[in-house]
């Protein structure tokens, strides 16, 4: 499976970072998003993060030229069709997850291989409502996608060995790291990461700290390079409590149940860096904890 073309669902955060990593390995790249002010403005971001890496020496400026140039956008998802593989990268929601592959499939080449960058919904579940859930993989980057090694790779029940592979082979190109997991509940890194950052919004509900002393704590008691809360701000609040559900749901176990705080900071619409509130707030020159 020679895979050359590159489709790319959502012009959000993880959406552009992966369209900025495939361009620089030399893929060509198509970007879709629903709102067109989403892809503008992830064409001008990706533009400045590759001018980063030109200033550091990483790439050239003939390099960042060749890069840009292939990247394109279009406002529809059937457009996507010719592709030889689509990357998903959609808000952490199954039913419109479900709804983009079910809008794609009638224009996909029969060999097109699907994948998703959900952090923690069923791949086996997301394939099946599919007609290739032999080619449906998860693909999990992680934030931010230029920076950071480690991609995921998740097979479904149906994955079949060489979409696996063809998979692997993409990551390898973008000079990252593949970690094999298993199609269970968030996977592994979130399996692991955001039970403690819940944990840490527990100890600031509880008053075991403030939010400064806790990701303080964690920073210099732990070599962290981010305390929880302000990591779970750099996430999202949002994606963190869908994650904790999904846990919570998928594992029937009482010790991923999502922190009453945290829900209360969601339905509150204080999302974290994003809305420029969570535990931190983001409006004034310095970041200020909210507790």
């Amino acid at each position: 499976m020679a895979i050359e073309r590159v489709g790319v669902v959502g012009a959000g955060q993880m959406g552009n970072g992966i369209a900025h990593v495939l361009a620089v390995a030399g893929y060509e790249v198509l970007l879709t998003d629903v709102s067109e002010e989403a892809m503008a403005n992830a064409i001008k971001l990706i533009d400045r993060n590759i001018d980063r890496q030109v200033g550091r020496g990483l790439i050239s400026e003939a390099d960042k030229a060749e890069a840009m140039k292939r990247i394109g956008t279009t406002p529809k998802l059937a457009d996507l069709g010719q592709t030889d593989l689509v990357i998903e990268a959609a808000t952490e929601r199954e039913m419109i997850k479900q709804a983009i592959f079910e809008d794609l499939l009638p224009h996909l080449k029969p060999d097109t291989i699907l994948t998703s960058n959900t952090s923690s919904i069923s791949i086996t579940r997301l394939a099946s409502r599919t007609d290739r859930p032999e080619k449906f993989l998860g693909f999990h980057f992680m934030n931010p996608v230029p920076v950071m090694q480690l991609v995921e790779l998740i097979r479904g029940i149906a994955t079949d060995e060489p979409t696996f592979r063809a998979c692997e082979e993409v990551v390898q190109r973008l000079g990252k790291t593949a970690a094999t997991a298993e199609d269970f509940p968030a996977f592994i890194v979130n399996r692991i990461l955001m039970p403690m950052i819940n944990e840490a919004v527990y100890a600031l509900y509880e008053g075991v700290g403030n939010v400064m002393s806790i990701d303080t704590s964690l920073k210099l008691g732990a070599n962290h390079p981010m305390g929880p809360l302000e990591l779970a701000d750099f996430i999202g609040l949002d994606t963190c409590l869908a994650i904790m559900n999904v846990l919570h749901e998928g594992l029937a176990d009482t010790k991923y149940r999502p922190c009453p705080l945290l829900t209360k900071y969601v339905e509150a619409g204080w999302l974290g860096r994003k809305t420029q509130r969570g535990f931190y707030d983001y409006r004034g020159d310095v970041p200020v904890p909210t507790r």
